[in-house]
């Protein structure tokens, strides 16, 4: 006999013994004491073994609908991150699907095979750009102060720059030329500049020229882009403005008689004293300079009280665009609005007499305005090959970015080569890098701005061609570009003017509901912001991310949670959204709120 346990019990089975003969009468049970007890162990056994074996079964089961409910949400998760990669790149067949960031894309989205096979960079954001599309689908409340500014202490202050304290100068000097560089934000800022320099050597200003240049690829002059009867007649009594020079002064050579200043010689936000020792001079000797390269070539302190509000009355009043512009610029929020016959508290310094066309609505006249956020995304290529960072692209982007330095940065380049420079990685660190385009939305959808948000994106002529939309538009759907908004014919007068399209960005982007910028630096995005302080009466929001901030949450993206990088993104912005007044020889373009623009109402 030998026993077996089971449990607690023991079962005594009967073995035949190989001595015995295999008779009928052998293989007989035997009646035994013992075999009574053994046959109810054997009873319980067989319950509890059939209780265990359905326990058992059971759980198999529920185990298995749990790992087929996880293999269902990592395949759905891995479908949509492919269709963020891969959504609108074009027809062309993709040998193997992939999950590299939509930050590899190149100008025209054309990487070379070498860049291609590059490994995906520190720029990759698929992981939290699914994430980002989880928290969306939730359609949370959005938080109640994302379209508001704080009201009381912002609406304290009041435009107040067109107020004049002093007499028309007596006096002439001589002329001041001025040929402006760079972009149109950048040309404007040294208008104003050159109307305060022109009434503190008491000489008259001809209007501004703008130099070409090879970035903006733009032939547009003064009056192609603002009024030039009213600039003339608004200063009228602050300056002398003449719109050429007296021929006797036209046939002279500047440059051999010394008249000719560039911006090399000329440092960079000069004091005033400069002008009077070294400008005023040449005015007196041979009646004209010409200040070439023009730009941010005066300080903002110290300078006198009423040359200061010059300079604001300058650009909050004197620059308005031209008709065509307003014309166009008021059908863009029309259609911004869709259609609803709503004019925004900032329509008419903009567009003049035709905010009045924006209230003829269209369809339905219940309809109510649609609030949208402009977003401007600095991302063109010369910002992006000026910043010396790196956006995921690997060699091939470093090639192609070189390149451009080399042809319209040259000093830059050489620059360089010869200095060691800080690393990519560094220059992030610090917050030097210009915010991607998928380093914005998700600062917006952290923020809390939901899927149904109307976007303006101004400055859409991105590094990376219309590809690098695809991320901004995968989580909101209802994102446009002035080029969606309007038709080819109504484009076409501005085609090829640069400087034109993007005076219809800055009326976007100043009307807006809310404003987000992604480059603090951002001549345009300063110049919107300060236009916004100066008429929005506190109830103009915008969105001030601090670089720095942001590079220290982005560069945890493989691992952040989304419910922790929300809370984070929040903390960092809200400690820019506050009504600051201008600090110190900060630029009165974009902060108004100072004694010389804005006056307080308490």
């Amino acid at each position: 006999m030998v026993s077996v346990s089971s449990g607690l019990e023991v079962i005594a089975v009967a073995v035949p013994d190989r001595g015995r003969s295999n008779s009928p009468s052998s293989r007989t049970p035997t009646h035994s004491p013992r075999l009574g007890p053994s046959r109810l162990s054997s009873s319980r056994r067989s319950h509890s073994s059939s209780s265990s074996f359905w326990y058992r079964r059971k759980r198999a089961k529920v185990l298995l609908a749990l790992m087929a409910l996880l293999a269902s949400f990592f395949v759905v998760n891995w479908i949509m991150l492919l269709r963020l990669q891969h959504q609108h790149d074009g027809p062309h067949p993709i040998p193997k699907p992939t999950l590299r960031s939509s930050l590899s894309l190149p100008l025209q989205g054309k990487w070379n095979k070498t860049g291609h096979k590059n490994k995906s960079q520190k720029g990759n954001y698929v992981r939290m750009l699914a994430l980002a599309a989880h928290a969306l689908a939730e359609n949370k409340r959005e938080p109640k102060d994302l379209w508001q500014e704080p009201l009381v202490p912002a609406s304290a202050w009041r435009p107040c720059a067109n107020q004049r304290n002093w007499e028309p100068n007596e006096r002439n000097n001589g002329y001041i030329l001025v040929t402006a560089n760079g972009g149109i934000n950048q040309q404007r800022v040294a208008v104003c500049n050159a109307v305060v320099v022109a009434r503190l050597l008491n000489s008259t200003l001809v209007i501004p020229k703008f130099m070409y240049s090879s970035v903006w690829r733009d032939v547009s002059q003064f009056s192609d882009i603002y009024q030039e009867e009213h600039f003339i007649n608004y200063l009228t009594p602050d300056i002398r403005i003449a719109r050429e020079l007296p021929k006797k002064l036209q046939s002279l050579d500047l440059e051999a008689i010394g008249s000719v200043v560039s911006d090399v010689d000329m440092g960079k936000e000069a004091k005033p004293s400069f002008y009077l020792k070294h400008i005023l001079p040449i005015i007196l000797k041979n009646q004209v300079v010409h200040l070439v390269g023009f730009g941010n070539r005066l300080a903002f302190d110290p300078i006198p009280f009423e040359l200061q509000r010059l300079r604001c009355r300058c650009n909050f009043h004197a620059l308005q665009f031209v008709p065509r512009i307003q014309e166009t610029g008021a059908l863009l929020l029309k259609r911004l609005r869709e259609n609803a016959g709503h004019v925004g508290p900032l329509d008419h310094y903009l567009v003049g007499p035709f905010a009045e066309s924006i209230k003829e609505k269209s369809g339905n006249n219940s309809k109510k305005a649609s609030k949208y956020l402009a977003l401007h995304l600095r991302f063109e290529i010369d910002m992006v090959a000026h910043s010396l960072c790196e956006f995921g692209g690997g060699e091939a982007e470093r090639k192609e970015l070189e390149a451009y330095r080399e042809i319209h940065f040259p000093a830059l380049a050489l620059l360089k080569k010869t200095t060691k420079l800080p690393s990519p990685s560094e220059l992030r660190s610090e917050g030097l890098c210009p915010l991607t385009p998928e380093e914005a939305i998700l600062m917006l959808a952290a923020l809390g701005f939901n899927r149904k948000t109307h976007i303006f994106v101004a400055g859409s002529n991105l590094y990376g061609g219309h590809s690098r939309l695809v991320a901004l538009t995968s989580l909101y759907p209802k994102l446009v570009t002035k080029e969606n908004l309007l038709s080819p014919a109504e484009l076409k007068p501005f085609a090829n003017y640069s400087s034109q399209l993007a005076a219809l960005d800055f009326i976007g982007c100043t009307a807006s509901d809310a404003f987000a910028m992604t480059d603090s630096g951002s001549q345009l995005s300063s110049l919107v912001s300060g236009y916004r302080i100066y008429y929005g009466g506190g109830r103009m929001p915008t969105i001030r991310p601090n670089k720095r901030r942001l590079a220290s949450i982005f560069m945890k993206n493989s691992t952040i949670e989304w419910r922790v990088f929300e809370q984070r993104m929040r903390k960092a912005v809200r400690q820019t959204k506050h009504v600051q007044t201008r600090p110190k020889a900060r630029s009165v373009y974009r902060y108004p709120r100072c004694k010389e623009c804005m006056c307080r109402t308490d």
